[in-house]
């Protein structure tokens, strides 16, 4: 058992101040006044930095210089892994976008093996597309993007809990197929559509429970008389989403909108990919045969469509509290408990509790991430 001293705690409701948490083993004890810790506990002073519970990405396609679609391996798993600590992000969703089914098996035969020792970081794959419209592809790949079959929804349903989480666009579906992909555990995304409002409340109430990069790949509200996807989740009670805090995906004043349309139910995403926590002059990378160029920012192909971002959760987080302009505590609540509540986790993570997982993320003034800890493990990171 060791101590987590002279902090601002983030707990889901509140920031304390003069309390210690206490850790054991992989699981958080509980709280208590710092003036009280029996003097021979072991402890790491925090100096005053934020604690909060640690950050759970739910689309992350490749951090640190490597992408999964590329390599879907345990070596590309355990990179994201530890370039997500130095990021605040304790848990996340490896993402892998529209590919063949050979590689969607062989992405999930890692995720499976990784999760053996590491289910608590990894908590299952995020396969993006390949059931979607060509019409909203993004950067996604043409040739991949097709019709399930039955025997591939078969196969996707067994994979529960491995496949955690799957995108696909409503009107490109059988409604059957999503409520089966729901009924076997799977958190079922809309994403990459050009659905119209019925569409996407069809869509719903088979079982779609998420959407994915909100704004982005999806027909926006085109006027009164047509709501389009975006207007049917915000018309949705209980329908989560992600949404890409970079400043380039999506416009500050639209995320300011969302969060209060949807509160606690808008989660902030990274939608990353390789340049992210990658080391200086990573500038060019192969997304799934397209060349993407790392630009001010920016993850862009030569015709500038979209490709990812660059962006880490703790960059995210403070994006919406500088140009959002919400509150601290609300912004870290969208980068670990309602990520948590959409993916049917927060019993054990998400927030700072007695009895959960100690995953948890320590960053000072300038958001700058000071030290991580990874099921109890303090790792402090290097000046």
């Amino acid at each position: 058992m060791y101590a987590l001293t002279h902090a601002l705690i983030h707990t889901d409701s509140q920031c304390l101040t003069d309390q210690a948490l206490l850790i054991d083993g992989d699981r958080i004890v509980g709280l208590q006044p710092q003036q009280s810790l029996p003097p021979t506990l072991p402890r790491h002073e925090l100096a005053g930095c934020h604690l909060t519970a640690g950050f759970i990405d739910l689309q992350l396609n490749g951090c640190g210089g490597v992408l999964f679609n590329h390599s879907p391996t345990l070596t590309t798993l355990h990179t994201m892994h530890q370039t997500n600590l130095r990021s605040g992000t304790t848990s996340f969703l490896p993402t892998l976008i529209s590919a063949p089914d050979e590689t969607i098996c062989s992405a999930l035969s890692a995720v499976k093996s990784f999760m053996t020792t590491q289910a608590d970081h990894v908590l299952g794959m995020h396969l993006e597309g390949p059931y979607t419209n060509p019409q909203r592809k993004g950067i996604h790949p043409l040739p991949q993007l097709r019709h399930p079959t039955d025997d591939m929804i078969d196969f996707l349903c067994q994979q529960a809990p491995w496949l955690r989480k799957i995108t696909l666009a409503p009107e490109q579906n059988r409604p059957e197929h999503i409520h089966r992909l729901k009924t076997a555990g799977i958190l079922v995304a809309l994403g990459h559509s050009a659905a119209n409002y019925q569409e996407a409340m069809d869509g719903f109430a088979a079982g779609i429970g998420f959407a994915t990069h909100l704004y982005n790949a999806m027909t926006p509200t085109l006027n009164g008389r047509e709501p389009g996807v975006v207007g049917a989740i915000y018309d949705h009670p209980c329908v989560y989403a992600g949404i890409i805090a970079d400043g380039h995906h999506v416009h500050w004043a639209n995320v300011r909108l969302a969060h209060k349309v949807m509160g606690p139910r808008l989660c902030l995403v990274t939608d990353a990919v390789a340049p992210a926590g990658a080391p200086a002059g990573f500038d060019q990378f192969d997304f799934c045969g397209t060349q993407v160029f790392f630009r001010q920012g920016k993850c862009v192909d030569a015709k500038g469509t979209l490709g990812g971002s660059a962006l880490t959760m703790i960059e995210g987080v403070a994006n919406l509290v500088r140009h959002v302009g919400l509150p601290l505590d609300e912004a870290l609540r969208m980068a670990s408990l309602y990520p948590a509540r959409a993916l049917g986790v927060a019993d054990r993570l998400g927030s700072i509790a007695a009895g959960k997982v100690a995953n948890l993320a320590v960053f000072d003034a300038d958001f700058q991430i000071k030290a991580t800890v990874a099921k109890g493990q303090y790792h402090a990171l290097s000046t």
